[in-house]
């Protein structure tokens, strides 16, 4: 089991602060954090990192909720809110003030850096307020006074041994001028009061840990949690996931129409995977075989090709009513490629199977089926025109014989409307002593494209006059 130290149930907290969306990176390290309770029998907590109430809405914390929920990473207890617990942030502020261990400045960023100027030392804060006696009011911080000599060693299951000197770390604020607690005093009064046993998060949060194991020791908490800082999340050109360069909105993939269950199977492969490689699998095989120790330090790609060959599998292992019923949102949508009242969700069954083979995601399935939701073809895909019809060797008269052939067709049997088609091909083949392709300029009759799912079931559904009615008039465009 996961290094535990002793701790028979172990408490992990997924921390997000509400920004208006939940970035891929915060999904995975949510989703670890759950893989890790769930592989360990711990507990899930939820907590919101809110100590700036006045930017917190209901709106930004749904933005993380409603994407969490879609993932199924059930939590076992929250959402906790930071704002909430204020005044026992403040006490500790207040108590680290007392006891010499924190103080107040009223020097502004212009300030420190002019007096870092003048005394010819590196840009930052060297502990100026440290002997003023600056007395508290508006505007005025508190600082922790980091010790002058030493060094803060910690070990971090996925990163290994750190070690931070004290001189390297300047004496950081940990209550802002408007009185209220920053992140870190709050992180290490809620998960002292909350008995977190684990801390799994982002690499890029690892330079915090020092301040945080600080003030952990000067409160008097004993021993601090167990940490683990997962790789960092790299694009194709191996930089850091960016939102403004790309897509790291989960929302953004929810409308896209991915499996909740897929991405939560591909976000597990970001900086892990299970030992006997095989990676796609059920959450149930991935809980079981989670490990944090197995987690790996170096960058992790986002690879979204990767996303889609993952999502696709999971689309064809669906049940085609299980299929239908999931891609309802797409087929159904306003702006779907048909008019509302001609969707049938009955033809969608029919013919689930061949789109699920055929998609990545849900939100292509409704353009392999538009043409059978349509009245009419009214335009038709330029080079699968000319390669079926103008350069299709009697394409006119394939179109007339298929005409005739199924003018008194029921359209009931998919098996006698393959027959007659691709029969009147050989045919005309062995007449004209050149191979003459007949379900090539059929489909782009039918469909206005050269390419698609099977003809011969959706024609069934189609129907004849449907059928009949897009030949002739491809027959008349060819006249035209």
């Amino acid at each position: 089991m996961d290094n535990l130290r002793g701790v028979t149930s172990p408490r992990v907290r997924f921390a997000p602060a509400p920004t208006g969306f939940l970035h891929v990176g915060s999904a995975r390290s949510a989703l670890f954090n759950c893989l890790f309770a769930r592989h360990t029998g711990g507990e899930f907590i939820l907590r919101v990192e809110d100590t700036d109430a006045a930017k917190t809405t209901e709106e930004y914390v749904e933005a993380i909720l409603e994407p969490l929920r879609w993932l199924g990473l059930d939590w076992d207890e929250g959402p906790l809110f930071q704002s909430e617990r204020r005044e026992a942030h403040t006490a500790a502020v207040e108590r680290l003030v007392a006891e010499g261990r924190a103080y107040f400045c009223d020097l502004s960023r212009e300030e420190i850096e002019q007096r870092a100027t003048e005394a010819g030392l590196p840009a930052g804060y060297h502990g100026w307020s440290r002997d003023r006696g600056v007395a508290d009011g508006p505007g005025v911080v508190v600082r922790f006074r980091v010790p002058d000599e030493g060094t803060t060693v910690f070990e971090d299951v996925v990163r290994g041994r750190v070690e931070v000197a004290h001189d390297t770390i300047e004496d950081f604020v940990i209550r802002r001028g408007d009185g209220s607690p920053v992140f870190l005093i709050a992180n290490v009064v809620d998960d002292h009061d909350m008995g977190i046993t684990h801390v799994i998060r982002g690499e890029d949060l690892l330079n915090t840990v020092p301040k945080v194991k600080l003030l952990w020791d000067a409160l008097g908490y004993g021993a601090s949690p167990v940490y683990a800082h997962l790789p960092l999340l790299v694009n194709e050109a191996r930089k850091k996931l960016s939102k403004r360069r790309d897509d790291v909105a989960l929302g953004d993939y929810m409308v896209r129409g991915y499996l909740p269950d897929a991405m939560v199977n591909a976000l597990a492969l970001l900086g892990w995977g299970p030992p006997d490689g095989v990676e796609i699998r059920p959450i149930e095989e991935i809980i079981e075989l989670f490990s944090l120790e197995a987690v790996n330090k170096s960058p992790a790609f986002f690879d979204s090709k990767k996303l889609d060959h993952i999502n696709a599998e999971y689309i064809k292992a669906m049940t085609p009513m299980a299929f239908v019923e999931a891609a309802a949102p797409w087929f159904t949508a306003a702006d779907a490629p048909w008019p509302a009242e001609n969707y049938d969700p009955v033809v969608a069954l029919a013919l689930a199977e061949e789109v699920q083979q055929r998609i990545s995601t849900l939100a292509e399935a409704p353009a392999w089926l538009d043409w059978l939701f349509v009245d009419s073809i009214d335009e038709y895909d330029e080079s699968s025109w000319k390669k079926a019809i103008i350069k299709g060797r009697a394409a006119g008269r394939v179109l007339d014989e298929i005409a005739a052939a199924l003018a008194d067709d029921d359209f009931t049997d998919r098996d006698r409307l393959e027959a007659t088609v691709m029969g009147i091909g050989t045919a005309l083949s062995e007449e004209l002593g050149v191979r003459v392709m007949s379900q090539a300029p059929l489909r782009v009759a039918l469909t206005g494209r050269g390419a698609g799912i099977p003809l011969w079931e959706a024609m069934t559904h189609l129907g004849r006059e449907r059928c009949l009615a897009r030949i002739a008039a491809a027959r008349a465009r060819i006249d035209g």
